[in-house]
Parts: C-alpha cells; sequence; structure tokens
C-alpha cells in the first residue's frame, strides 16, 4: 500500500515538472522564436530605409550633377558641398565617375583621376537603369548610373558607400530590450507555473495521510473537470480499499472466530473429562462423540478456507476439460440423496439436452454441491428440491430449486459475503460455516459466468447459474 500511494506522489512530483515544461514549451519557447524573428526583421527595415533615403538622395546628386555638367568642365561648387554634405550625415563616402570609368570626384580624396574598374560599375553603362546594392560588412554600397534625360544615355556612375554600424547599434539596443522584458517574462512565467502546479497538487498531498493509512482522507479538488474526474476516481479508489481492508479484518475475524468455536467446546469436553472419575461409559461415549462433531466441524471449516484459497488464485490454474454437465450433476445427486432421505425430502432432476461445456470439473462440482446442499440443509421436512439443467447455443444453464425457508429480501445481496449467515444460530446447528455461496460465487465468476438469486421466506429459493459452453481466458 504504502510503495503504491509513495509510486503516486512520485507521479505528482513528476506531474508539477511537467507543468513547468509544457509552460516553458508551450509559452516561452514560441516567444523567443517570435522575438528573434521581430528583432532580425527590425534589423532589416533599419536597412533598408537607410538604402531608401540613399536612393534618394542619389537621384538628387545623379540629376545635379546632370544639370550643373559637372561631368564635363569637373566645376561645381554645388556638386561638390551636396556630395560633402549627404557623406558627412551619413558618415559615408561619395564617389563620382564619367564615362571613362575615371573617378571625377571622392568625397574622401583619396581616388580623384583613378580608374574605376568595377560589375556594377559596368553594368550601369551597359544600359541598366537599375542600382546595385552590395552589402560589406557594417557598409552598403549603393551604385547608381547617372542618366542624361535629354540624350537617354547614361554619363556617369554614382557610387555611395555608407556605414550601417549605428543602425546596427540601434538594432542590438532594441534586441537588448527585447531580451530583458522575455527574461522578465520568463521569470514571471516560471513563478507562475510553479504556483499553479504547487495549487493543482496541493489537495494531492492528502495522499501522504493515506499513504500512513488514514483511509478516511477524501480529496475534495474544484477547477477543471478532469481535476474534479481524478478526484472522484481517486475517492472511489480509497473507498473500494476501505471496503476491502474492512472485509479482510472482517475475514481474519470471523476466521478466528469459527476456528476458537470449536477448539473451546473440545477442551470444555476434555476438561469435563478429565476433572472426573469413574463416569459411567455413557457419559464418555457422549462427550467422545461431541469432540468428534467439533473436529468434524473444524475440519469442515478448514476444508472450505482451502477451497476458498484455492477459487482466490489466479485463473491460470483453471483446468479446464471438455465435461458432460449431466453426468457431473447425476454423480452430485446420488451423492446428496443419503442426506436428503434423512429428512424425506425429494431430489427431482430434469434434463432437456445432452450437455458438453468446458469447465473446471472439481471448481465447478464444489460450486453446484454446495447449491444442491444447502437446498436440502434449509428445507423443511418432506419438502422437496428440483435441479434443472438446460443449454443455447452459447451457454448452459443450471437451476436449483427448493421449497424451504427462504432468504429475506433485505439480506439477499449479502449470502454472497464470506461468513455472511441468514440465521446463525440455525447455520452453526446445520454445519454451516458461511463459505458455501461465497465459493460459489467464485467457480462461477472464474468460468465467466454469472449466478442469480429469487427467493421468498417460506416459500423457498431458486439459484439459477449460466455458464458459457465454451472457456475463454
Amino acid at each position: 500500500m504504502k510503495q503504491f500511494f509513495g509510486r503516486v506522489l512520485y507521479v505528482l512530483r513528476s506531474m508539477r515538472i511537467q507543468v513547468l515544461i509544457v509552460f516553458l514549451m508551450m509559452g516561452l519557447v514560441p516567444l523567443y522564436i517570435f522575438s528573434i524573428i521581430i528583432t532580425n526583421a527590425y534589423e532589416s527595415r533599419l536597412v533598408s530605409q537607410r538604402v531608401d533615403e540613399l536612393q534618394s538622395y542619389g537621384t538628387m546628386i545623379s540629376n545635379l550633377v546632370v544639370s550643373s555638367g559637372y561631368l564635363v568642365d569637373h566645376d561645381s561648387d554645388e556638386v561638390v558641398e551636396e556630395a560633402a554634405q549627404i557623406a558627412e550625415i551619413y558618415q559615408g563616402r561619395i564617389i563620382l565617375v564619367d564615362q571613362n570609368l575615371r573617378i571625377i570626384h571622392d568625397t574622401y580624396g583619396l581616388e580623384d583621376g583613378k580608374t574605376v574598374i568595377s560589375t556594377e560599375v559596368v553594368k550601369c553603362f551597359g544600359g541598366s537603369d537599375g542600382k546595385y546594392i552590395n552589402e560589406l560588412g557594417e557598409y552598403v554600397q549603393l551604385t547608381m548610373p547617372i542618366v542624361n534625360s535629354n540624350k537617354q544615355s547614361t554619363d556617369g556612375v554614382v557610387i555611395m558607400s555608407f556605414s550601417t554600424k549605428n543602425l546596427h547599434q540601434m538594432a542590438d539596443a532594441v534586441k537588448r530590450q527585447v531580451y530583458i522584458v522575455l527574461l522578465i517574462l520568463t521569470i514571471l512565467v516560471l513563478l507562475g507555473a510553479l504556483l499553479y502546479s504547487t495549487l493543482l497538487a496541493r489537495p494531492l498531498k492528502q495522499i501522504t495521510e493515506i499513504s500512513q493509512g488514514d483511509m478516511s482522507v477524501k480529496l475534495n479538488m474544484h477547477g477543471f473537470s478532469e481535476i474534479s474526474s481524478i478526484s472522484d476516481s481517486f475517492n472511489q479508489m480509497i473507498d473500494v480499499i476501505r471496503n476491502q481492508d474492512t472485509a479482510r479484518q472482517e475475514f481474519v475475524s470471523n476466521v478466528s472466530h469459527e476456528l476458537k468455536t470449536p477448539i473451546a467446546s473440545m477442551k470444555v469436553l476434555a476438561d469435563s473429562l478429565l476433572s472426573q472419575e469413574g463416569m459411567p461409559e455413557e457419559i464418555y461415549r457422549e462427550f467422545l462423540g461431541d469432540i468428534t462433531n467439533e473436529i468434524e466441524r473444524m475440519t469442515k471449516i478448514i476444508n472450505d478456507l482451502l477451497s476458498m484459497v484455492k477459487m482466490d488464485k489466479n485463473t491460470s490454474q483453471v483446468e479446464v476439460v471438455n465435461t458432460s454437465i449431466n453426468d457431473l450433476l447425476e454423480q452430485l445427486l446420488k451423492r446428496l440423496r443419503p442426506i436428503a432421505a434423512e429428512r424425506n425430502i425429494e431430489l427431482i432432476y430434469e434434463s432437456y439436452r445432452p450437455v458438453m461445456a468446458d469447465i473446471d470439473e472439481t471448481k465447478m462440482s464444489i460450486a453446484l454441491n454446495n447449491l444442491i446442499e444447502n437446498a436440502i440443509k434449509y428445507n423443511y421436512d418432506d419438502g422437496w428440491v428440483r435441479v434443472t439443467l438446460n443449454a443455447d447455443h452459447k451457454f448452459f444453464y443450471v437451476t436449483v430449486q427448493d421449497s424451504g425457508v427462504g432468504i429475506p429480501e433485505d439480506v439477499q445481496d449479502n449470502v454472497f459475503e464470506r461468513f455472511y449467515r441468514v440465521d446463525k444460530a440455525r447455520s452453526r446447528d446445520t454445519g454451516g460455516t458461511g463459505l458455501g455461496l461465497s465459493l460459489t460465487r467464485s467457480a462461477v465468476l472464474l468460468h465467466r459466468g454469472s449466478i442469480k438469486l429469487y427467493s421468498k421466506e417460506k416459500e423457498g429459493t431458486t439459484f439459477t447459474v449460466r455458464i458459457p459452453l465454451t472457456y475463454v481466458p
């Protein structure tokens, strides 16, 4: 029992860990992924906006170069000042290239007069009016053609190189803020998950009390329907365990009492014989006869207990053989007729057809013998007992009907319990131990069958047993 509930507590602790993992996997992991995607998109958007701004300024410089004729006379303070101002604002570099691929102006003043051999520059002169963007580390290079709208020709190229370091720094700052927020959210989620799992498992801590033997504890959990269902199921299990424990205690008590009674009687009789000398032989015989009867009674109790233990064993020990039920009943009735004849009770056997079935002959004999023997014992003198056998394509049916004293309706549900007797004094007089019907039901259930009872006081009792013709393990 303690090992079982210890296992349950271990499962509950694991459940708390699983709740935390679920919160992390279902809440934080997608949030982290989404944050990374958003911050990367933000950084790309910053660079894209910078490129759009540079493109606008590149178009403006291109128009200014064409209108001022700077590519021809290389003399325009406006072009130089505008290029220098834009380069300073964006911390970059602007280079103007003429048709001969010669640099006519470099805001850095390092490459003036030199020739440029660049794939992007060549493509611009090749008739393409597009722009070319290269991201080189923390720099973006934008190459644009200088188009003369009057001549419909490309007169030169503007190369604009600008640093994106400040943009990356801005993006990194945003990422840091996002990560700080995520860290705070992670802590809050973990605390929330821990609190939730604690509240979820708190009612189940009562299992600790149950594991230490307090079966009066009841789980009382409300909230989700699944939790309430678990609570109800667990309470039902506790009730079953409590009932089984009560039955076990009653069983041990009954066994002790049943075995102690004949032993006590034998001791009293033996002490009486020993304490008196010179008693007549008739008294000795009477006392020894009483002792013999008590020994027989104790032997019957022990045999019934052994039979009950065998019935309680695993069904894998059922020795099934295809048996004639007709022959089995005839043998049982032949054995019991002398007992019935002592009280002039008529045994009637009715069989409607030959019946062959897969049964454990020993266990089924015990079951049917108990029913017929009880019908004889708890009958009136000059009464009758009718045993009927019938079958269909799936089951065979044995009905045992008597004209006896009957069973009160309010106790009919208890007659299959171990050691239960309707009338204890009368049962003890007839040699009953209260185990017969319990053994019968166990044997019937081992065969995957069923047993029903109908009885009315002073009018008799009818037991109907239904057993499958084919045994299914």
